[in-house]
This record gives C-alpha cells, sequence and structure tokens, in this order.
C-alpha cells in the first residue's frame, strides 16, 4: 500500500498546489510511482480525462509533475461554483447536480465512501499519495463536517505538512493560529511546517523559525523562497488575473469575467517573448490590444450581462468594428451569437440578446459536453487564415449547443476522441473567431501561427519569438520547482516523516 503525506495551508492561495506539485516532481525524480489527490476541489478551471470525466486542473498539474496520467480517483469530488451560494457538484467526474451552499454541506459526509472509493484505488496503484487539502483546517465552523482536511488526514491516516505564506504577512500567527485550533489529536498529526514565498535575508527570520518551533513544538521543515516557476493557476486568486502587466509588442486581452474558467487556455501566449496577455475587467484597462480573448465561465448568460453592464460589451464591438480579432472559447463563444436560451433553467432561465458578432444561437441542455478532441483548423478567413489546415487537440466541457445560420462559416474539423464521431465546430466571420475547445492554442505553431498573423496585420515585419513546445516548457517549470524545494525543504527529515506516518 502506498505511504501518505499531506499538504494543508493556513489559508487558501499560501501555495499548497504548487508544493504537492513540487513534492510530487521529486518523489517522482528519486524513484518513485506518485498520484497527486484532493478529496474535494473547489475550482472552474477543469479538465476531461481520457474516459470523458471531469476533474480538476491543480490535479491534473500535480499528476503532470507526478509524470502520470489524470484520472478522477485524483479528485473525487469538484465543485464549480454557479453564484455566490451555489455550485455544480461533480462527483467521480460526474454531474450530481446544482447545491447551494447549505445542501451541499448536510450532503458532503455521505459522499466519504466515494471519496474513500478513489483514495484506495490510489493507495493500491501507486507507491506514495500527496493528498492537498483546501483553505484552512482551522475553520471551526466547518470542521465537525471535514473531509478534505484533517477529516482526510483521519481517514488516510495521513501526516499532514502545514504551509504558511510569509509573503502576505502575519505568518507566525498564520502557523501558530492554526495549530493552537486544532484539536490534541490533529495537532500530533501535523509533523512538520512550512514557512513559503519568503525573500530576503534568511539569517534575520532564523530566531523567529526557533520561536515558532518552541511555540508549536513542531519542526520548521523548510523556508521556501518566492520561486519564479510558470505554473497552472488554480483558480480567481491567481496573479495572472491582477490586470497589471505592461503592453507588449503584440498585445492580447482576455476580459476577467467574473466567473472566468479555463483561463489556462491562454498560458502558451505568456512563453512568446513580445507578447503581453493582460487580463482586463473594466474599460478603461481594455485599451487598444491586438486581439480580445473572451474565456470560459461557469454562467455564461450572468458574465454576458456584467460585461453589458459595465461597458465591456459596447467597447468590444467598437473594436472588432476598427478591426480588432476578438476571439471566444466555450462560454466566451456562446457569447458571440444571436441569442442564449436557458428553457432548462441550467444557469438563469429564459432567452438573453449575444453580442450579435456570428450568426448562431445557443440553447442550454442538462446534459455537459464532455470529451477530448483533436483535428484541424479548417479555412477562416480575416486575420487568422493562415492557421487554416494547421492540427490541433484540446477537450470540450460545456452544457450548450450552438447552431448557425447559412453564412456561418465552421472553425475546426474534430474528432471526438470518446465517441470517435467527426464533426465541424466553432465558428468564423470576419475577425470574429469562437471555438468550444479548450486548449485550443496549446501546440506551438497554432500559438506562434496567431501571433505571426497578429504581427503581420499590424504592420510588423521581422520576425516575432515563437511559441515554445508547451509540454516540454511545463517540464522544465516542473524541474525548476523540483530544484527549488529541494535546496529549501529537508527532504530527509520529510522522508522520515513519509516512513514513520502517524
Amino acid at each position: 500500500m502506498a505511504k501518505a503525506i499531506m499538504v494543508q495551508g493556513t489559508m487558501s492561495n499560501v501555495g499548497k498546489s504548487v508544493v504537492a506539485a513540487g513534492l510530487c516532481r521529486i518523489f517522482r525524480q528519486d524513484g518513485y510511482k506518485v498520484a497527486p489527490f484532493k478529496s474535494q476541489n473547489m475550482a472552474l478551471n477543469s479538465f476531461i480525462t481520457r474516459e470523458g470525466l471531469e476533474m480538476g486542473r491543480a490535479q491534473v498539474m500535480q499528476a503532470e509533475a507526478a509524470g502520470v496520467e489524470p484520472v478522477v480517483a485524483m479528485n473525487p469530488i469538484l465543485l464549480k461554483p454557479t453564484n455566490d451560494i451555489g455550485s455544480q457538484v461533480i462527483v467521480n467526474g460526474e454531474v450530481i447536480g446544482t447545491m447551494s451552499a447549505r445542501d451541499y454541506f448536510a450532503r458532503k459526509k455521505s459522499l466519504i465512501p466515494e471519496v474513500m472509493k478513489a483514495y484506495h484505488y490510489l493507495e493500491e496503484n501507486y507507491d506514495i499519495v500527496v493528498i492537498e487539502g483546501a483553505g484552512s483546517p482551522a475553520e471551526i465552523n466547518l470542521k465537525q463536517d471535514d473531509i478534505v482536511n484533517m477529516g482526510m488526514a483521519k481517514l488516510a491516516k495521513s501526516p499532514v505538512l502545514l504551509v504558511g505564506d510569509i509573503d502576505r504577512g502575519g505568518v507566525f500567527a498564520q502557523l501558530v493560529g492554526t495549530v493552537e485550533l486544532l484539536e490534541p489529536a490533529e495537532q500530533k498529526m501535523v509533523k512538520g511546517l512550512i514557512i513559503n514565498k519568503f525573500r530576503g535575508d534568511k539569517t534575520i527570520l532564523d530566531p523567529g523559525v526557533v520561536m515558532l518551533e518552541e511555540m508549536t513544538g513542531i519542526p520548521v521543515v523548510g523556508v521556501t523562497p518566492y520561486l519564479q516557476v510558470s505554473l497552472e493557476d488554480e483558480d480567481s486568486l491567481s496573479e495572472r488575473l491582477d490586470g497589471n502587466r505592461k503592453v507588449d509588442r503584440i498585445d492580447l486581452a482576455v476580459i476577467r469575467l467574473p466567473r472566468i474558467s479555463n483561463f489556462t487556455d491562454f498560458n502558451v501566449f505568456e512563453s512568446i517573448e513580445g507578447v503581453s496577455v493582460r487580463y482586463v475587467s473594466s474599460v478603461r484597462q481594455l485599451g487598444n490590444p491586438d486581439m480580445i480573448l473572451l474565456p470560459g465561465t461557469k454562467n455564461t448568460m450572468r458574465d454576458l450581462l456584467w460585461m453589458r453592464q459595465c461597458g465591456l460589451e459596447a467597447a468590444i464591438l467598437k473594436a472588432v468594428r476598427g478591426g480588432t480579432v476578438l476571439f471566444g472559447v466555450c462560454g466566451g463563444y456562446q457569447m458571440l451569437g444571436n441569442s442564449i436560451t436557458d428553457a432548462e433553467g441550467v444557469e438563469e432561465g429564459g432567452t438573453i440578446r449575444g453580442m450579435g458578432l456570428l450568426d448562431m444561437d445557443t440553447v442550454f441542455e442538462r446534459e455537459k459536453a464532455r470529451t477530448r478532441v483533436e483535428g484541424t483548423f479548417l479555412a477562416p478567413g480575416g486575420i487568422l487564415q493562415e492557421l487554416s489546415g494547421l492540427p490541433l487537440y484540446g477537450y470540450e466541457i460545456h452544457m450548450g449547443r450552438s447552431t448557425g445560420g447559412e453564412g456561418l462559416q465552421p472553425l475546426t474539423a474534430i474528432e471526438d476522441g470518446i465517441s470517435g464521431t467527426s464533426k465541424q465546430e466553432g465558428a468564423w466571420q470576419g475577425n470574429v473567431y469562437g471555438t468550444y475547445v479548450h486548449g485550443v492554442f496549446d501546440r506551438e505553431e497554432i500559438a506562434s501561427g496567431v501571433v505571426r498573423a497578429l504581427a503581420k496585420a499590424k504592420g510588423i515585419t521581422e520576425e516575432m519569438g515563437m511559441a515554445v513546445d508547451f509540454a516540454a516548457f511545463k517540464e522544465t517549470q516542473y524541474d525548476l520547482l523540483a530544484a527549488g524545494l529541494r535546496e529549501h525543504l529537508d527532504m530527509e527529515r520529510i522522508y522520515r516523516i513519509l516512513e514513520e506516518g502517524v
């Protein structure tokens, strides 16, 4: 049976996912077969496995770091918020319904058998399982029904490493306060503390580390620096979305929708020299980009209304009339049509007007499309015409079906990796393009082709930077992460913790 170690944090965004990914990479480098695991993940960035099942991208990123195929057992429960008090609930990759927070909390303990079935599968097929917690284990109003932090540690009989974020300040209060709020039996399960995202002279911090160990009785197993690595982010707390990036020679503006999902679709462009990827949430921030990207969203109708109300829709329409390229993916693609109808009450109910840029209409259905795809771009016109014939791959994950008028031109021809069926998909009109395929830009020739086309339209004659092999680039980042953590973590002690368990 696999050994287990769990990474918990004092709060959200302290670096749990990254530390867990780094440990996955280190254990893999040391010759172990490693699996990540998170019993319950709340995120809008999701992924489709080869079997057509949905899981959180954080565990996909960790699986890549571990060098193993992502499987849904690594994230048996995924919550995708639809509004401020409710989420779509996905269990073992399948949607079981949309629930209010209160309804889910009343039900979640009944899901423990599903969680443990998934965990036991990993336990039986891997050498080490790196478990990630969620938020904080010290939320005293939630502890009774916890199945993702100390509740999961108890179920898995796993030792815990507790991570605090010094970059946000108050790391000693974070760590000491969290430990103090745990029950005595839970405190004994915390075998090591990690101070994460440190910048500066560590010798100044050392006296505090000694005092921290004295106050908690728990060793500090590492003070890890603010590592400059480019990894996928889990959710809307990502620093990528802060909107403060400078404009480069080729400027891409991603609309930061309130319920933005799968913004990882655009990460590949960040690897190209001379290209800026800015996330914008106001007309003032939009400026004059070379291409506007409308990303996926967990609530297409409400986010379209938000754009309408804040003036971004009008600004985008004006930019398109001026020749700016507009590209929508998934929910962003749906917004580009004439109308969106939700007779089934999947999102908001009723019908709303779309942006009217593509001659199509979208109808929401209760059954979610979930599949991996591959294919080619057809022959789009406009600025992106040189994408014609280029191969693509990715995955579909959406609740709606879009159908177009006679004048609408399909963008891609793809084959469904689950059913084996082929179809034409997406659409383009003028310089407006849309597709349901997430990851559509990930191939280096596609990302480079987009940038070359935008540069040509802008009158830039010299060769722009080429996109890297994105899969190979991510491998280098996982290696950099592992090297950084090895240098600053006491891995000998962590291996002892792993071996001794609880």
